[in-house]
């Protein structure tokens, strides 16, 4: 599991079945910053996964991947690689605070 960004979507009218209805997200995973570890940084990768939840572009949301990405009742027969399964409030290191959605509106 990771914190991700959501930078825009995917949409594909031609799918198989089962994906048919699945809102898909471009997400780029963060980590946090190595030298002043006071706040979170891209690594520069992007993927898609099937949000579950209603994340929009700007949320940072908690993703899974591989064989956990369908491990929900939602996901369990979808042929999926990651999903998202929480939108992110507040992330907390060294006992600071390096992100709180409420700071990013």
């Amino acid at each position: 599991m990771f914190v991700a960004r959501v930078t825009g979507t995917v949409v594909s009218t031609q799918k198989v079945e089962s994906m048919v209805g699945h809102k898909l997200l471009v997400v780029e995973p963060y980590r946090l910053e190595e030298t002043e570890r006071k706040s979170l940084a891209t690594t520069g990768r992007t993927f898609v996964a099937v949000d579950t939840l209603g994340a929009g572009v700007n949320d940072f949301v908690l993703l899974t991947q591989g064989s956990s990405a369908r491990m929900t009742e939602v996901t369990s027969k979808l042929p999926i690689d990651a999903v998202v399964i929480g939108i992110v409030d507040q992330v907390h290191v060294d006992n600071g605070c390096v992100y709180h959605r409420e700071n990013e509106a």
